[in-house]
């Protein structure tokens, strides 16, 4: 609570104890903040969030609004208007990428439903309003364009692959290059080629996240991006039975061996509803996953159950349309701001250097 009198100077210093949910500083510093009018007991600003930040756009004004008023109870009025505020991402490694997060999702084996919940990541982060690209690094058994139904092949222009465009996502898999009926056989050093490709030799623009669907196990690809760009971190999906178990804990394991941190576990199966009855039924058991994460110091970011209308709008390419399911729109929603949290949490433990920005 504010001891001294409600200034405008006062408004301020408090105003900047409040932090970006990207850069982790200031919203003042970072001139974040303006419009800012005291009328009286009557406050009003405008606030400029990116859209990283998108998924977290209404509470962060939330939290905002009741961080002013613990200081200056006095105030009658809070009014806080949203606008968006751009801040250019920084060139990544090697590759020169431009992505403020770069997230790859695993696993420790096949069939525990890796590629939907990568690719529901990258939907629900593109529908909060931020600005994502998805990767399909799963280059053997890439799934991911029939997930999302698009059969567009990448053109090149200037020497640079450009990915293909699905519900203003940008989307690159080998399946897109590959005629569906062809199988990749490579060996490790051709993988490698590839995945430099996709990421130093693509026209992914400005991203708030690149979303990588990794191949299931431990292989190659995760010590390739290690040595190709900072990853902001991992999320290692499984099923709640404890053959799925043992498996997610390699992959736990890999990504941390090859000093990428672990940001969180998915549980993903984890129950059945009956539509008729709803009744819940644990065909796999539940909660598996969320004790795992315990034991390994992991962030738990959330369950899916298993669901027919999910299942089938995989096999028909409207994956997308999950998110406007009730019956499971929730759950994905939740593993999205989940992951955002993390990575704010991530970042106001040691927050990046401000790069230049700019309130619109």
């Amino acid at each position: 609570m504010s001891d001294g009198p409600l200034t405008q100077q006062a408004v301020e210093q408090v105003l900047n104890e409040f932090t970006d949910p990207e850069a982790g500083r200031g919203i003042v510093t970072l001139e974040q903040v303006r419009d800012l009018k005291l009328d009286g007991d009557k406050l009003a600003l405008t606030l400029g969030l990116t859209t990283f930040s998108a998924p977290l756009w209404k509470q962060t004004r939330a939290d905002l609004v009741e961080h002013i008023r613990r200081h200056f109870p006095q105030l009658t009025e809070v009014d806080v208007d949203l606008v968006e505020h751009h801040r250019a991402p920084q060139k990544l490694g090697e590759v020169g990428l431009s992505a403020k997060a770069v997230i790859a999702v695993g696993s420790g084996k096949g069939g525990v439903g890796k590629s939907t919940i990568a690719a529901s990541f990258a939907v629900g982060l593109s529908r909060a309003g931020a600005k994502v690209g998805l990767m399909d690094a799963d280059v053997y058994g890439p799934s991911i364009p029939h997930l999302l139904g698009t059969e567009q092949r990448p053109t090149m222009i200037d020497g640079k692959i450009q990915p293909v465009d699905v519900g203003n996502m940008k989307v690159l898999s080998m399946g897109l290059l590959v005629p569906a009926e062809e199988a990749v056989i490579w060996r490790g050093p051709m993988l490698h080629g590839a995945i430099t490709q996709f990421l130093r030799d693509t026209n992914w623009g400005d991203l708030d996240y690149l979303i990588i669907d990794m191949p299931p196990g431990t292989g190659d690809i995760a010590i390739t991006l290690s040595q190709l760009l900072p990853l902001t971190g991992s999320v290692v999906v499984c099923t709640p039975q404890d053959v799925a178990l043992l498996d997610a804990t390699k992959a736990v394991a890999m990504f941390r061996k090859v000093n990428i941190e672990v940001l969180g576990m998915v549980e993903n199966m984890s129950h059945f509803t009956c539509p008729n009855c709803n009744s819940r039924h644990e065909i796999f058991g539940c909660g598996g996953a969320k004790a795992r994460a315990e034991q390994l110091n992991v962030p738990f970011l959330g369950e899916v159950p298993i669901n027919m209308q999910m299942r089938i709008r995989g096999d028909e390419g409207t994956l997308a349309s999950c998110f406007d399911d009730k019956t499971v729109a929730p759950y994905l929603e939740d593993l999205c701001t989940n992951l955002v949290k993390k990575i704010v949490s991530q970042r106001r433990q040691k927050p990046p250097m401000p790069s230049l920005s700019v309130l619109g």
